[in-house]
Parts: structure tokens; sequence; C-alpha cells
């Protein structure tokens, strides 16, 4: 019994470890979201800091609220994106532990 528990231990510590290096590598990786057939595109990290934001020269004559819009929907697409690569990376961290079928980590 008290092998397990410093196994288990061990292996928690080693989980931290890693999740600490997952989050630092999340806080630089980057996705870009589109919207307007590329038109507006919108690069953050997995972490929400806007990195850049592309608008077409042909979008700047229209109009001002079809515009404000699109930079919205490019920021929603990119938020979506890094949700899926923040729960892809998370996700295989947690591939080999004994959770309980349908127990989730926190991410």
């Amino acid at each position: 019994m008290k092998n397990q528990l410093a196994g288990l231990m061990q292996q928690a510590q080693k989980m931290q470890e890693n999740m600490k290096r997952l989050q630092d590598e999340l806080a630089t990786t980057e996705v870009e979201g589109q919207s307007g057939a590329g038109l507006v595109k919108v690069v953050l990290t997995c972490k929400y800091q806007v990195r850049r934001v592309t608008i077409d020269p042909s979008l700047l004559a229209e109009d001002r609220d079809m515009l404000e819009d699109l930079v919205a929907a490019a920021f929603n697409d990119a938020s979506r994106r890094a949700d899926e690569m923040t729960q892809q990376k998370m996700g295989s961290l947690a591939t080999g532990l004994p959770l309980p079928p349908g127990f989730k980590l926190p991410f």
C-alpha cells in the first residue's frame, strides 16, 4: 500500500511538471482565425493574447459595421481554435493515468 501511494505521488508530481511545461508552451503557441473568406485574420496564442490582426485593404472602404463584425468573427474563430488546441494538448497529459471513466481534468 505504501509503495502504491509513493508511486501515485511520484506520478502526480510528474504530471504537475508536465502541466507547467505545457502551459508555458501554450502561451507561445499561435493559432489563426479567419472570417470573410480570409479577408480578416486574427492570430492569438492559446492563452488568448492577440498577436496580430490583418485586414485586407479592400475592406477599408466597406461599411464599418460589417468590418467590426468580421473582426469579431475572426477573433471568435481563433478562440475556438485555441480551445481545441489546448484540449488536444492537455488531453495527452491524462493518457495513461488511472482515472475513472468519464473523469475530466480541469484545464
